[in-house]
């Protein structure tokens, strides 16, 4: 069974919409109806077990048919999120193509929770900057369940589903800043720097094992690899990142990238999928200065 859970509508007026093998449902309506209507937020439902294969497929057996998705959102309230962590060079190739080593233990940065921007967004790096702007496609983790020190063995427990980033790089600022031995968080942070979606899919209904996480700009394919080729997976990257701090409900994890990251320029169209998740559209604006 394929399913993917939709935010969609205005910022200020959303709802749930699930498709479930290509078939879309009134998620909303059905909390609604069952009198759970206000405990409808995502951190809730993550934290009823709601999206668990048991529960979640008594539920859609009962829910009422509506449209496809359409105003898709991101698919976790930005500001419900209250971290944005993500591993780097957590693909050997990756580390490769920039002349490096894979980390002897896992690399963590931050992105910030105002840089989530949703599905079809366009994005445009800082006016003044105009030097490389790479695409980084990634596998997103969403936290369920909070904890500290969460041992490997039981980590998937606290995930609630996983979906599509793409974590846009000031790339020519990052390496500078490298090299001054500067951190990373001025070339991965500005306004639409995260996008993310264009779903989520419940743990339970993900394949975790052997997923392709790509890239193509305007068709082209520039990246491609799968999950079972991450250097730390999920379950060591929850337990490494819960051993320096906790971990709260809608925090999100974003896996590392393969290679094949490479520049963007204005009018071009990144589509970053996940296999069995499904495709995160973004458009560049790059226009060019004045004279």
């Amino acid at each position: 069974m394929s399913v993917r859970v939709f935010r969609v509508g205005a910022p200020a007026s959303t709802r749930w919409v699930i498709e479930v093998d290509g078939k879309s449902f009134d998620l909303s309506g059905w909390l609604a109806e069952h009198g759970r209507e206000a405990d409808a937020g995502l951190a809730s439902l993550f934290a009823r077990g709601f999206f668990e294969r048991r529960n979640l497929e008594r539920v859609i057996a009962t829910l009422a048919p509506t449209s496809a998705p359409d105003d898709v959102l991101v698919p976790v309230e930005p500001r419900d999120v209250g971290k944005v962590l993500a591993l780097g060079k957590n693909f050997k190739e990756h580390a490769a193509e920039f002349g490096e080593q894979v980390p002897e233990e896992p690399l963590f940065f931050n992105k910030l929770p105002e840089t989530l921007v949703p599905h079809n967004a366009t994005v445009a790096p800082p006016a003044w900057y105009g030097e490389r702007f790479d695409h980084e496609a990634e596998l997103c983790v969403i936290v369920a369940r909070g904890g500290k020190s969460i041992p490997a063995a039981r980590a998937l427990e606290h995930v609630g589903g996983f979906t599509v980033a793409n974590d846009l790089t000031l790339r020519s600022m990052q390496g500078q800043d490298r090299n001054k031995k500067y951190p990373w968080f001025r070339a991965k942070n500005f306004d639409g720097a995260c996008p993310l979606g264009p779903c989520f899919v419940p743990r339970d209904f993900f394949d975790l094992a052997d997923a392709r996480v790509e890239a193509r700009v305007n068709g082209v394919l520039r990246q491609s690899a799968s999950t079972k080729d991450f250097v730390v997976d999920v379950a060591h990257a929850i337990e490494f990142v819960s051993n320096h701090l906790t971990l709260a409900p809608l925090d999100l994890i974003l896996m590392g990238t393969p290679s094949g990251v490479g520049p963007l320029v204005d009018g071009d169209e990144v589509i970053c999928s996940v296999q069995g998740i499904g495709e995160l559209v973004t458009r560049i604006a790059r226009p060019a200065a004045k004279a």
